[in-house]
């Protein structure tokens, strides 16, 4: 047994070598420009700062703080791991399929393209969308909440990690499509499998949403909203790659002619 594994390890170690020391080298760099990757990180809540300051004279008092004597270092860590996460998902994400590749068959190995370009490019878009859409809503609520009457001191270490925890939640989210295409293509769903499980994971996409977005119905509706369209879309291209048999619809069916009948 253990010489039938042998192979795998080999190559799952080679794998993780090359994820492992791109993520190294990528780290670096991103730690180089970790400087204005914050600033960027940083935008949207001193924007909203500055919105809710226009209203409340104590919001206008509102800073970024740090009560670590190290707080400004590991807030650099904290930035540069989130950038290279980011930019290493393609090579990442190429090392899975390579790894995964010689038990496909030739035509499903040729699918190594799309799934690295698609599965960065959805990634990206959730992170564009959270950044773009979502935070402008979360951070103005949270910080006009109270502003008559506090003034905001944000902990800088707090507000990076609250930022790549929305940033990292929407993007993973929205790879739901590709994830769903690829399962497709190896057999395991249907589009009947979806269809089925739909109410279910509508429950689940507000409990997540509820769970990674500020405490506030309008930014939890912008994440499941989207989620729930993006279900719908997976579901038509489940549709299109792995339809489900007719004979699993005439059974899904059978129930239902059961209860007419009656």
């Amino acid at each position: 047994m253990l010489d039938d594994l042998r192979p795998h390890l080999i190559e799952l170690r080679k794998r993780l070598t090359i994820s492992v020391l791109s993520f190294v080298i990528i780290f670096m760099v991103m730690f180089a420009y970790n400087h204005p990757l914050l600033e960027w990180m940083s935008a949207p809540l001193q924007t909203a700062l500055v919105d809710v300051g226009k209203i409340a004279p104590l919001a206008a008092k509102g800073m970024m703080t740090t009560n670590q004597v190290g707080g400004a270092f590991f807030v650099a860590m904290k930035v540069a791991f989130f950038a290279t996460i980011v930019a290493s998902l393609p090579i990442i994400l190429s090392q899975i399929w390579l790894f995964v590749a010689p038990g496909l068959y030739e035509n499903e190995k040729k699918m190594l393209i799309p799934f690295v370009v698609g599965g960065t490019f959805m990634f990206l878009v959730g992170v564009a969308f959270a950044y773009y859409v979502v935070t402008p809503f979360g951070f103005t609520f949270l910080i006009t909440f109270g502003s008559l009457t506090f003034t905001p001191m944000i902990n800088i270490e707090d507000y990076v990690g609250f930022f790549t925890k929305i940033m990292f939640g929407f993007g993973i989210a929205f790879e739901l499509p590709i994830f769903a295409y690829f399962l497709a293509l190896l057999g395991l769903i249907t589009d009947r499998t979806l269809i089925d499980f739909f109410r279910y994971a509508v429950v689940l996409i507000f409990i997540i949403a509820a769970i990674l977005t500020p405490p506030d119905v309008m930014t939890q509706l912008l994440m499941a909203i989207p989620l729930v369209i993006l279900y719908g879309i997976s579901i038509l291209i489940v549709k299109f790659v792995n339809p489900a048999s007719k004979l699993e619809e005439e059974k899904e069916l059978e129930p239902k002619n059961e209860v007419l009948s009656e």
